[in-house]
């Protein structure tokens, strides 16, 4: 028999994973969310133990004050309020090794991208830790 740790790890894997994906279990419901939180329970009848998964409800997400912005950063105004000090925004559009990812990953015009290059560059220069 499968150790109790083993066998739970796959019944919340499987709970877990997002129906109407490649690899989704068949029983998942057609039109099902392919994302959203689930809460598991885990029930304790004698020694059977039933761990049952169930989709919480969606918060309302925020719109974008200004919608038609033609990247993320227009499109929250965040044109003029961030500088290299800014390191979780910053953060945002670095890779794991310090280097900008391409536009085509983050989706910024080109003024914005040329503006977050030269605070990462300046970041970069004054050595502030998240941004190493």
């Amino acid at each position: 028999m499968a150790a109790p740790c083993a066998l739970l790890g796959s019944i919340t894997r499987r709970l877990l994973r997002a129906p109407g994906k490649l690899g989704s279990p068949q029983w998942a419901a057609p039109g099902a969310q392919s994302r959203g939180l689930r809460e598991l329970t885990e029930v304790k009848v004698g020694k059977v133990t039933t761990v049952e998964g169930r989709i919480l409800e969606e918060r309302p997400q925020m719109c974008p004050p200004n919608p038609e912005g033609r990247c993320p950063v227009c499109r929250w105004n965040l044109k003029h309020k961030y500088d290299y000090t800014d390191v979780l925004v910053l953060g945002q559009f670095i890779r794991s090794d310090g280097g900008m990812l391409p536009r085509r990953v983050t989706g910024l015009c080109t003024e914005e991208h040329k503006k977050v290059e030269a605070c990462v560059k300046m970041a970069h220069r004054a050595g502030e830790a998240g941004i190493l």
